[in-house]
This record gives structure tokens, C-alpha cells and sequence, in this order.
């Protein structure tokens, strides 16, 4: 029990981890104006997630970002209408 904890507490400091339907996803990681995402595509599927703390004020600046980052990540068009999320982590659907 004692080698647990510490044993849970080094996956949690790994970094950006998937979805479960994102398991076996094409990874990028991409560092915007100072800031270190994690994007995820499966099929026509993408996640984005970001890493680190943001501050009250900057979510949406950060959101906006997030946006932008897929289709230039993908070479795909978001599907606006599927995106679901927040400034943290974000998912849609991609068209090619």
C-alpha cells in the first residue's frame, strides 16, 4: 500500500493523458505564446488539452487558442458545432 501512493502521484505528474476514446490517438504537443496544449486525433475525432494553471481573465483568450490550434494541428476544418468543453480540455469533431 505504501508504494501506491507514490506510485499514483508519478502517473498524475505525466502530463497530458487522453480520453479513454482517445487511447492510441496521433499526439501533438504544441507550445502557443508561452503556454504548453496536448492535441489528440483519432479519426475525425479531436481532443485539446491544456497544460498548467491559468489565471481568472485568461480562459477565454485561452479557449480562443485552443480553437485555432486544431485546424492548424490537423490540416482539418472543426466542426464548430460539435465542440464541447472548456479552457482546460475541449473535444470535436473534424472534417478533412
Amino acid at each position: 500500500m505504501r508504494m501506491l501512493v507514490p506510485f499514483l502521484l508519478f502517473l498524475a505528474a505525466c502530463g497530458a493523458q487522453p480520453a479513454p476514446q482517445f487511447f492510441g490517438a496521433e499526439r501533438h504537443d504544441v507550445l502557443r505564446e508561452g503556454r504548453q496544449y496536448t492535441l489528440y486525433r483519432k479519426g475525425d475525432a479531436v481532443e485539446v488539452i491544456r497544460l498548467g494553471y491559468a489565471r481568472r481573465g485568461e480562459h477565454q483568450a485561452i479557449r480562443a487558442t485552443m480553437i485555432a490550434l486544431i485546424p492548424e494541428v490537423t490540416g482539418c476544418r472543426l466542426v464548430e458545432s460539435s465542440l464541447r468543453g472548456d479552457s482546460g480540455e475541449m473535444r470535436g469533431r473534424l472534417r478533412c
